[in-house]
């Protein structure tokens, strides 16, 4: 493949360019397993090309960080010699987890059988428009207490931390809810037809509804926001099971 702008043959199809520094790669699709990974370059709204990155998984807890890191990191590296407009993910959360703290790209997570064939559909689409605010400055509203304390805090900033959140809206408390949960647990649910969630954040028997504001304009682009924020919750150990 040649360079978009220069003519530039490139070794390996969508690769950066080095002579004229342009980008060729629109976004690169990442399919993650323990094992094996693929990494699809998407050009022009056509698949180019899909390299793949494997690794032996090591027992021991220092040899497995080392290993994950290891395989992580070339991933990454496919990625980086790219320098995609976006990068979409899908598979094994640890993996996903480790090779986004090596990139500083933005990730979209993708869940589908096909994942390249679900971005390719998506390319004809505008971009999501990012809310650069403070999480803070994203939150508002009539009520607010937020249940939970502290925990119910950082749930609420957690998905306002999200580019696509405009705005995070706490509800009232409900305090007649089953007790049977112990600890604050949070889950943003499905995605309405504007593509807005609700965030239910759990304390014991209280619970409260939160309206999260995306910039999603239809369901499909809100559920893609609604992933994301749930695999926030859950790094931070906040996801409702």
């Amino acid at each position: 493949m040649q360079c978009r702008r220069c003519g530039t043959s490139l070794a390996r199809p969508g690769d950066y360019c080095l002579v004229c520094r342009s980008g060729n790669a629109d976004a690169v699709v990442l399919e993650l397993g323990r094992e094996r990974a693929s990494v699809t370059t998407l050009v022009d709204e056509e698949a180019v090309g899909a390299r793949e990155v494997t690794t032996t998984p090591e027992e021991g807890d220092e040899a497995g960080v080392v290993e994950l890191r290891n395989f992580a990191g070339l991933v990454a590296d496919e990625v980086r010699r790219k320098r995609p407009e976006a990068v979409y993910a899908t598979g094994d959360r640890e993996v996903l987890r480790a090779v986004r703290g090596q990139l500083h790209h933005e990730f979209y997570r993708v869940e589908d059988d096909d994942p390249v064939a679900a971005v390719l559909e998506r390319q004809g689409e505008a971009p999501l428009e990012v809310v650069d605010a403070a999480p803070g400055e994203k939150v508002g509203g009539s009520h607010s207490t937020l249940v939970g304390g502290r925990d119910g805090q950082e749930a609420i900033y957690t998905a306002a931390g999200h580019p696509h959140v405009k705005k995070v809206i706490p509800g009232p408390i409900d305090a007649g809810g089953s007790g049977s949960r112990s600890g604050v647990r949070a889950k943003a649910t499905r995605a309405d037809a504007n593509g807005n969630v609700r965030l239910l954040i759990r304390d014991g028997s209280s619970v409260q509804e939160n309206r999260v504001v995306t910039t999603a304009r239809e369901k499909d682009l809100g559920e893609v926001v609604r992933e994301d924020v749930n695999e926030a919750l859950r790094e931070a150990g906040l996801q409702e099971s």
